[in-house]
């Protein structure tokens, strides 16, 4: 593994615990917060927040083993590196900040977040893909 994507895990293996809080956090309102036990809309999204955010680090952690295997440019295997990992934070922050009012009815503009984190997703997982493809065997690393 190389030194960037070393370091790379090693700062998502430190973010990791925040999403055992978040778990916590969600649990903690709906025990004991009626304003969030009575909003649907605001329990779906932050269990799909929640539950991307675990998720998508996780994937990080398992894309990081594969990019430096890849047949990339440095630039590309950069990008992979970070684009995954925000996709971890741009998907949730869009779930989460979409509803943060407790009476909130339908998601408000930062639901986008949401999607603009898809999209860096898909371009993370595919620029690893193609890479990983596009790798001779006989190539060394």
């Amino acid at each position: 593994m190389s030194r960037e994507s070393r370091r790379m895990a090693g700062i998502l293996l430190v973010i990791l615990p925040t999403v055992v809080f978040g778990g916590v956090s969600v649990l903690t309102l709906l025990i004991n917060d009626p304003e969030y036990q009575e909003n649907a809309l605001r329990q779906d999204l932050w269990r799909a927040g929640h539950a991307h955010a675990g998720v998508l680090l996780i994937l990080s952690l398992v894309a990081l083993r594969y990019v430096d295997e890849t047949n990339l440019s440095n630039r590309l295997k950069w990008f992979v590196r970070e684009a995954i990992p925000a996709s971890a934070l741009l998907l949730p922050l869009g779930f989460f900040l979409s509803v943060l009012s407790p009476d909130a009815t339908d998601p408000n503009a930062l639901i986008y977040l949401a999607y603009g984190g898809a999209v860096v997703l898909v371009a993370g997982l595919l620029v690893l893909g193609i890479g990983l493809i596009r790798k001779d065997d006989s190539q060394t690393t």
